[in-house]
């Protein structure tokens, strides 16, 4: 049996996707980094400019990995959320321990405020990518 090379059916491999991987990952990159500069400020004030400058880009790198994901057309949609449920899960655990850390340290005010807006994005770039990942090469 062969395959008709004229298909008009492109297996998912082959597919060209938007850069929603690469923007989540960019997401996380940033409230990684605005983590690392409030966690090595705790208890002390943190220089919260910066800090809010890296939230925002991250949050506006993960809100334009987010629009991009829902226009696409032909993408495993029960496979993205069959494995995002499941990756959210386990970061929900992860961020809630660092916020656990960062109110043990006494953090509080806009500094508390900034690191819970960083835990969310940390919490739902991570299980974006995952999925994304896995949904992209789904048949289905």
């Amino acid at each position: 049996m062969s395959v008709d090379q004229s298909s008009p059916v492109t297996p998912s491999a082959e597919r060209s996707y938007p850069p929603i991987g690469w923007l989540s990952t960019g997401a996380l990159a940033m409230v990684i980094i605005g983590g690392i500069l409030m966690a090595s400020y705790a208890p002390r004030k943190a220089p919260l400019g910066v800090a809010v400058a890296l939230l925002v880009a991250g949050a506006l790198l993960l809100l334009s990995a987010g629009v991009l994901l829902v226009s696409l057309k032909d993408f495993s949609r029960r496979t993205f959320l069959n494995v995002f449920k499941w990756a959210i899960f386990a970061d929900l655990v992860t961020a809630a321990m660092i916020e656990f850390a960062f109110v043990r340290d006494h953090t509080n005010g806009a500094s508390l405020l900034i690191v819970t807006c960083m835990l969310a994005v940390f919490t739902l770039s991570v299980p974006t990518t995952i999925a994304f990942t896995v949904a992209r090469y789904a048949e289905d």
